[in-house]
């Protein structure tokens, strides 16, 4: 594969992910805020399962694909946008993933009482993962740019 269409791929890779994650974090997440905890946790299941379907593997393959451009290349630009999409898989996978198991793992209906509402934490982890998509991004933009 070229690295004509490495970089597309990376581009396309970092871009679907920056922007599905700022989408969520300015238009999802308010909503989540604004409901009931019951109404909250039923769609929270429903929004998970089909961004459990994409996410996880656009941002593996453009890791890859970035760390392929990082070697071919010689470019650091490419190694820094790496890290930053592995930021957003770890702080997906030990942050916002074992909050998501717990929203699932609830039973339909009212929530428990005492129920630690997660929503606020997750909506903090889910800044920190857009900020490293957005950081992917524009270090993917300017990676061909400088060379």
């Amino acid at each position: 594969m070229t690295t004509t269409v490495l970089g597309a791929v990376a581009l396309a890779g970092s871009g679907l992910t920056a922007g599905v994650l700022l989408a969520v974090a300015v238009s999802l997440v308010p909503v989540f805020l604004s409901l009931p905890p019951r109404s909250y946790v039923e769609a929270h299941k429903v929004a998970g399962r089909y961004f459990d379907r994409f996410m996880p593997p656009t941002v593996l393959l453009t890791v890859v694909v970035e760390v392929t451009l990082a070697v071919r290349t010689g470019h650091l630009l490419y190694a820094a946008a790496a890290a930053a999409m592995l930021g957003v898989s770890v702080v997906s996978q030990f942050g916002n993933v074992p909050v998501n198991r717990v929203v699932k793992a609830l039973p339909a209906g009212e929530v428990p009482a005492g129920w630690a509402d997660p929503r606020r934490r997750w909506q903090r982890l889910h800044l920190y993962r857009t900020g490293f998509a957005a950081m992917a991004l524009l270090l993917t933009i300017a990676a061909p740019v400088s060379l």
